[in-house]
């Protein structure tokens, strides 16, 4: 059946109002011709009035002073001040024995007794084919000679996701059951939300210092903020038939949670849990900078030296754990509800006790620790084909040139007159530049807070190194969303490309941050140019995704009236599908700005530079005062972008609030 779009009848004496559809549109256009006239007239008084040159020396805080007196207060009275003694340091000491005694159990169990518990876990809750999945998995794991390592991980992943869905859950339960703790809660997860994971790390190290204590409750703290979220998302969207029938049966608020809310919501608890455990793997093999240990601690000495062997025999570990974490828990949340109780709980019951028998038999046998015997080197083999590739690809290939080639190119000509324009700019046109962007597509709050954050950064003077900074996130925003909204529109309308593509996202988007730095050292070498390939390659998912469920949920009606008016694909993707998928296109700048920004700033381990280079020396040399500035402003950065390219709603003054 056609569908067909009739045009309304035309009102010759109709004069839009407020309160019809064409108002909307007649006051943005004049919102918008206000604000640039604003813009001109501001850009002409500044020119007059302030003159050009960078962020003034007289605007700027030394703060480098307080910063270094306190931090030597804290590192003076670690061992004798009560805050430290009474609490600070039996949280240290908790984290530590939980970390300790989880990664007992790990070994006490064995490499057979943790492999058996993995793929049987993995089949109550997923299926056989993900249990076979994970057996491999832990097995490729013992193969490349990475087991203590990957049980080091484990046993901080399990004390910190613990903690981590405690605390969301707790957060998420008071946001889901009190408006008003709700209102408050929402800016400070939006602000932790857009923090990139390296800012995590400053704050801890200056109360912990360096060592796991500070690396679980950096982890803590990022994996905490999505199970809060999804934890009020779950409660707040309990459907309200069945909490009024329970409420007529007397029950009360007490046992409207326990028996209403909270299993109506188990799903949306579920998902809280995944996403706590992905971004608890991230943070935790980031959080190997600060002596967290496990495979994190492999790939970063790896790094280090650039042996890229080495990092990818650490790294693989890190990757097949993250798929069969997140495949193993989405499917949990898929899949609860649908057995019967009896049988669910006889299967756990049978998992359980194979699992111990397992454990048992391989402690019996003495085969606890992975044999040697059956590790295979593959850093040797890798490292011989980064040679291969150096020798052949890195540079003279004949027409288009190596890769070092181009990552110097890039460099040259995008990177180094990006920098330079930005840094050239005066600073006031910066802080313009920020306040009309973020009041185009939101409101004057959030134009406020935007140029409040930027001006933050002259603030703490560390104005070009900033600059530095966001001159590789606009490259790389920018490298991303021509791949990303390429694949992803050209994956909505192809059905074979967009099945090919999902398992290769799939994987992409489990990877941790860390990871994609060693595939772009192989390639590309150190410097600023790799920091932003690596930052692309871990965009990219995301942005694929957001822009191809954006292009595919328009409404097949208006595809089929444009169809039937004749309009060819192109005029069809540009005049109708893409401009209906207006949202999902700035959602997708938006996630794709943040995530940028995470790796960018992890850059600075590969030569990035700038802000990622002062974040990783302040904590490298222990001079906190360089490490807090840089993470300070580079929040300040992050949120500034993400208020310039979120949208958000607003009401006009003649629109419905009038």
């Amino acid at each position: 059946m056609t569908a067909t779009v009739t045009p309304a009848p035309t009102r010759p004496t109709a004069v839009p109002d407020a309160g019809r559809p064409g108002a909307p549109r007649a006051l943005a256009r004049h919102r918008g011709r206000l604000i640039g006239a604003g813009a001109v007239l501001a850009l002409v008084l500044g020119a007059l009035l302030l003159g050009g040159g960078g962020w003034p020396a007289s605007l700027a805080v030394d703060v480098s002073g307080p910063l270094g007196r306190a931090g030597d207060w804290i590192i003076a009275n670690r061992d004798g001040h009560p805050l430290f003694l009474y609490f600070l340091g039996h949280v240290s000491n908790a984290v530590v024995v939980s970390v300790r005694a989880v990664y007992l159990l790990l070994l006490a169990l064995g490499w057979a007794g943790v492999t058996a518990a993995a793929g049987l876990v993995a089949w109550r809750v997923a299926g056989l084919r993900l249990a076979l999945t994970s057996v491999a998995a832990f097995a490729v794991c013992g193969l490349l000679g990475m087991w203590v390592p990957t049980m080091q991980t484990l046993a901080l992943m399990a004390v910190a996701v613990a903690a981590s869905v405690l605390l969301g859950g707790l957060l998420g339960l008071a946001a889901g059951l009190s408006g008003r703790m709700d209102r408050i809660l929402r800016p400070v997860l939006d602000t932790m939300q857009v923090l990139p994971a390296f800012a995590y790390l400053l704050p801890v190290v200056l109360v912990f210092g360096i060592g796991v204590p500070a690396a679980v409750l950096a982890t803590v703290v990022y994996a905490a903020p999505p199970m809060a979220r999804l934890t009020a998302l779950g409660l707040r969207g309990a459907d309200a038939g069945v909490m009024e029938a329970a409420a007529s049966l007397g029950a009360t608020g007490r046992q409207r949670l326990l028996t209403a809310r909270l299993p109506l919501a188990r799903k949306e608890l579920l998902l809280g849990v995944n996403q706590s455990i992905m971004m608890a793997l991230g943070m935790a093999v980031i959080a190997s900078v600060i002596g967290a240990g496990g495979l994190g601690d492999r790939v970063y000495q790896a790094l280090a030296s650039v042996d890229v062997g080495a990092a990818l025999g650490a790294g693989v570990p890190i990757v097949l754990l993250a798929v069969v974490l997140d495949r193993v828990t989405a499917a949990a949340g898929e899949r609860i509800g649908t057995a019967p109780a009896h049988r669910s709980r006889l299967g756990w019951a049978v998992a359980l006790v194979a699992t111990a028998v397992v454990a048992v038999a391989g402690r019996l046998t003495d085969r606890l620790s992975w044999p040697d015997a059956w590790t295979v080197d593959i850093a040797g083999p890798v490292n011989g084909a980064v040679d291969w590739m150096t020798a052949h690809l890195y540079s003279g290939v004949p027409l288009v040139g190596g890769t070092a080639d181009w990552a110097e190119r890039f460099t040259t000509w995008v990177l180094n007159p990006l920098r330079d324009g930005l840094q050239a700019l005066p600073w006031w046109t910066v802080l313009l530049t920020v306040g009309v962007l973020a009041l185009l597509i939101g409101t004057w709050r959030t134009a406020a807070t935007a140029v409040l954050a930027t001006a933050a950064i002259g603030v703490l003077g560390v104005w070009g190194p900033a600059l530095d900074t966001l001159s590789q996130v606009l490259a790389a925003v920018a490298v991303t969303l021509l791949l990303g909204v390429g694949l992803g529109v050209a994956a909505a309308r192809s059905t074979r490309l967009g099945r090919a593509l999902r398992p290769v996202l799939d994987i992409f988007q489990t990877m941790p941050q860390f990871v994609y730095l060693i595939p772009v050292v192989a390639l590309f070498g150190v410097g600023r140019a790799p920091a932003v390939a690596a930052a692309v390659v871990y965009a990219l998912p995301a942005v694929v995704r957001i822009t191809a469920q954006g292009v595919r949920a328009v409404d097949p009606a208006a595809m089929e009236s444009a169809r039937s008016l004749g309009a060819t694909g192109r005029q069809q993707l540009f005049q109708v599908q893409l401009p209906l998928a207006r949202p999902a296109l700035l959602l997708a700048v938006n996630q794709g700005v943040v995530l940028v920004l995470a790796v960018v700033v992890i850059g600075g381990l590969v030569g990035g530079g700038a802000l990622g280079y002062d974040a990783v020396f302040g904590l490298a040399q222990g001079d906190l005062a360089t490490g807090l500035v840089a993470g300070a402003a580079i929040v300040c950065l992050g949120l500034m972008l993400d208020r310039v390219t979120q949208p958000t709603e607003r009401r006009d003054l003649a629109g419905k609030g009038a």
